[in-house]
């Protein structure tokens, strides 16, 4: 496993996206337990992607146009959900002082979901993975495995850092309605971009 492979993929995995975004708004929200629950749940979202580029169903997104677009507008249906139930009074991501009962597997469901309603992540990983191969390679689809487990396993503990991150200004976010407010409106607001973002997204 190169060097080359392994910075590549914390770079991706560091830069700002979706599963970012609902791991730290979790974890202001509700807390560091509950942010590892989205984390691995985001990160439990990458199999499908990992395995469709492996065996080839990726290259089903960038031929059939329809396909795309029906995993594409589903995507774009639930970051809007995201955002409106940032929103909303009581909704999943709300900050309180207390916690809400939502259980930690819906909120791992709500992250894989996440990853999983993306068609881009499965042609990202298509051309992504076969970078680090050497041509003509020997167990090429077992170095592909190892690879995608790597990413994975990175993805988690990076999510992680950044939720434990976002969990330590909990206590000043919630002593702050003001804060609250505009927090609130941010992320929506985000994931509204990410939606329309998406949405315009071509193959």
């Amino acid at each position: 496993m190169s060097v080359e492979f392994l910075t590549t993929s914390l770079i991706v995995i560091l830069l700002p996206g979706t599963g970012v975004l609902y791991t730290l708004a979790v974890a202001m929200g509700r807390g560091l337990r509950p942010s590892v629950a989205a984390a691995f749940g985001c990160t439990l979202g990458i199999v499908p992607a990992a395995l469709a580029s492996i065996v080839g169903l990726a290259a089903v997104f960038h031929t059939s146009a329809l396909a795309f677009q029906l995993v594409k507008y589903a995507g774009v249906a639930y970051l809007l959900y995201l955002a409106w139930s940032i929103l909303r009074d009581g909704g999943t991501l709300d900050v309180h002082g207390e916690e809400k009962p939502i259980s930690l597997t819906k909120t791992a469901i709500n992250g894989m979901l996440i990853n999983v309603l993306n068609p881009k992540l499965s042609l990202f990983f298509l051309a992504f993975l076969p970078q680090f191969l050497d041509a003509g390679q020997a167990g090429a689809t077992s170095t592909m495995f190892t690879l995608a487990g790597v990413f994975m396993g990175m993805t988690f503990i990076v999510f992680v850092g950044y939720g434990a991150c976002a969990s330590l200004a909990r206590d000043y976010v919630i002593a702050r309605p003001l804060v609250v407010k505009w927090m609130k409106r941010s992320f929506a607001a985000a994931f509204g971009f990410l939606g329309l973002r998406l949405a315009l997204a071509e193959r």
